[in-house]
């Protein structure tokens, strides 16, 4: 049996008046994506929570379904915390992944506004059902 190689993954954190930014690098997957959220979770659990979580991507590799989910329970934890939720430097592959899965207007909108398609009538991308 081969053993199974961890990806490449790394995250740095930096806090600032207001404001934490966690750095990825590498892959957002099934293997990492509890890290990020953990990491998410102690960053929000500071008195006061953050005003602003950035979280910059310039170096991510891959993001697959695990690490969407992960980036679903973000937002939603940072709703809870009244934090503002800002997805920076986002690669082509990822801004198209949550392009597809039409989940980009929701995790970038602001807090307090319901994304296009959110009020009334889900948005429908690949025609009727």
């Amino acid at each position: 049996m081969t053993p199974m190689h961890r990806p490449s993954f790394a995250l740095a954190a930096e806090t600032g008046p207001g404001t934490a930014r966690l750095r990825i690098t590498g892959d957002l997957d099934y293997e990492t994506t509890e890290e990020l959220v953990g990491a998410v979770r102690l960053h929000l659990g500071g008195r006061p929570a953050p005003d602003d979580l950035r979280l910059d991507f310039a170096a991510l590799s891959t993001c697959d379904s695990t690490g969407l989910s992960g980036l679903l329970l973000i937002h939603r934890l940072t709703g809870v915390h009244g934090t503002r939720l800002h997805l920076d430097n986002r690669p082509s592959f990822l801004e198209r992944f949550l392009d597809i899965t039409g989940t980009l207007e929701y995790l970038t909108a602001p807090p307090g506004e319901e994304p296009p398609g959110q009020a009334g009538e889900p948005k429908r991308r690949f025609g009727a059902l």
